[in-house]
């Protein structure tokens, strides 16, 4: 299905059910999230959606900034699930997106998820993911921020559509990657739900520093590592992920975080 604004989106479980809205990271779509949503869609209602230019919404024409995708965000929650509290869970760049969500949809989000977001504004983030990415080349940007996250070996072994179908998406890894760097697109002091901010053990150390940020800078924040996972932990290890989140989600939400 389409919304109005230009994006594709898809809905899983029993309607009325508890709600739960996916967002992915950059060089992704709904589909990156699909094995996490089957964890969870014989009981909830799963909302995922292909951000602005990547998938099903490939043909969208932009501005790729995190501001348009949390107006996304917030326009299809507000058509597919106009009432009823929310479990948003963002991977990576979609970290950032249900956190700055988050502050528009208020009291009706009952619980926030991240997986190893970027934080490519901050003066120690020494990520790659952010970085090197010159903008008169997209398409090469886009097939070495695919080489670095899952290596030369298995990009090389993926089918030429695919490989193509990446690169061409650099347009929008370029756009949205320095839109990124300009500054936080969230305010730590309008996050109120309670966050689990996850990471893998194998994650590199600038995503190990993102997750202490934000328990350190967000009013109620845990953290939680997956073990044996890296930065594809949701699609790697779903059934990990899916069952921290379900802990996280039935605890009170002042309970101690230690």
């Amino acid at each position: 299905m389409m919304s109005a604004r230009g994006v594709w989106y898809t809905r899983t479980g029993p309607q009325g059910a508890p709600q739960i809205v996916m967002v992915h990271g950059s060089l992704d779509r709904s589909t990156g999230l699909s094995r996490l949503a089957r964890r969870f869609d014989d009981r909830y209602e799963v909302l995922r959606l292909d951000r602005r230019g990547y998938g099903k919404s490939g043909a969208h024409c932009g501005p790729f900034t995190v501001a348009e995708n949390v107006d996304d965000l917030v326009d299809l929650i507000e058509q597919e699930f106009p009432t009823g509290p929310l479990v948003l869970i963002g991977h990576s760049f979609g970290g950032n997106v249900v956190l700055a969500a988050s502050s528009q949809l208020g009291p009706r989000v009952s619980r926030i998820v991240t997986y190893e977001m970027p934080m490519s504004w901050q003066p120690w983030w020494g990520g790659n993911s952010s970085k090197g990415f010159p903008e008169e080349n997209p398409e090469d940007s886009a097939e070495a921020f695919m080489r670095r996250l899952v290596g030369n070996k298995v990009w090389e072994r993926l089918p030429e559509r695919t490989r193509t179908a990446r690169r061409a998406e650099g347009r929008v890894l370029v756009g949205e990657l320095s839109d990124l760097r300009s500054g936080p697109p969230w305010r730590a002091d309008e996050v109120v739900a309670p966050v689990l901010a996850m990471s893998g053990s194998r994650a590199a150390e600038h995503h190990r520093r993102a997750v202490q940020f934000l328990e350190e800078t967000l009013p109620n924040c845990r953290l939680m590592e997956v073990e044996g996972a890296g930065h594809g932990g949701p699609n790697s290890h779903p059934g990990q992920v899916a069952e921290a989140i379900q802990f996280f989600i039935d605890q009170p939400a002042d309970a101690d975080r230690s």
